[in-house]
């Protein structure tokens, strides 16, 4: 695989969502099937540069930045929720009419995905999930008996705490790339130079910060049920490909029971891969998703 520092880059355009101007990168090739690849929490989609130039020989590769991240607006008020997100790649697929389509998607962008395809299983081909369907059933159930009034609390003190946290900022790129090899240590350091160069902004003492909105970390008082969750799983009818790094946070699907609430999944668990999987192994993980979608 090419390096980072070898990546052609792609073509910037934006979209309209809920009065929000959005970004997605294209990597052309239009006469191809089309490919959407959706990134995690505090991520953005240069994140997937090397993954998409390898896909784009075979299809019409295009990766936006999700409300909050990268080069998309910041949501009026602070307040990101799934449906958000979903709405947000609604209007994505029917402004550049990609469905039938294709989705590779990572953590926050997998739950998304997810929610997506249950919601609107004919527009979805095949869809491959790395770690995106959220926490574990032991902590699911743990969350969902918290009572309603701690967990509106909880969020209440996070976002005001976020109000008067400032972002972080960095005195060059090489002190912030060393900051994201200190969250994933699988990175080799022309990868995370390559993430950090399109994931922060500089700023007016010519210092760096990340281009996420902080408040994309205060997680929703509102979640659904296990059951309504369940429910969308296995409303898709699409071939799934759920990815599980073994060095991971994340239980293995199989073994908790999740992958049971799908039609037609199958799990690859990936050795000496962390949560972002893709970053870590991804020659393995090329291997398994073109496996997959031929």
């Amino acid at each position: 695989m090419p390096s980072a520092t070898e990546i052609i880059g792609p073509s910037s355009h934006f979209y309209v969502s809920q009065r929000l101007r959005l970004h997605y990168v294209d990597w052309g090739n239009e006469s191809a099937p089309p490919l959407l690849l959706i990134h995690g929490g505090k991520d953005h989609a240069r994140s997937w540069d090397p993954i998409a130039r390898e896909l784009r020989r075979d299809w019409h590769v295009i990766a936006p930045d999700l409300r909050g991240h990268g080069d998309s607006a910041w949501a009026i008020g602070g307040s990101y929720s799934l449906p958000d997100f979903v709405l947000d790649i609604a209007q994505l697929v029917e402004a550049l009419e990609l469905a039938p389509l294709t989705i590779v998607a990572h953590s926050l962008g997998g739950a998304i995905a997810l929610h997506y395809t249950g919601v609107f299983p004919e527009k979805v081909s095949r869809l491959v999930a790395i770690e995106g369907l959220g926490p574990a059933p032991d902590l699911a159930k743990r969350l969902a008996e918290t009572p309603v009034h701690e967990r509106f609390s909880r969020w209440v003190i996070a976002a005001q705490e976020l109000a008067t946290r400032s972002p972080r900022r960095y005195a060059s790129i090489d002190e912030a790339a060393q900051r994201m090899q200190q969250v994933n240590s699988f990175l080799p350091p022309d990868l995370a130079r390559h993430l950090t160069i399109h994931g922060v902004a500089r700023n007016e003492d010519h210092t760096f910060s990340w281009k996420f909105d902080n408040y994309v970390r205060a997680f929703s008082p509102v979640r659904l049920p296990a059951e309504d969750l369940h429910a969308l799983w296995e409303r898709i009818s699409c071939p799934v490909l759920l990815v599980r790094g073994m060095e991971s946070w994340a239980s293995d699907p199989e073994k908790d029971g999740r992958a049971e609430h799908f039609s037609d999944a199958q799990l690859v668990n990936v050795e000496s891969a962390g949560h972002w999987v893709h970053h870590d192994q991804p020659e393995v993980f090329l291997e398994a998703v073109r496996t997959f979608l031929s």
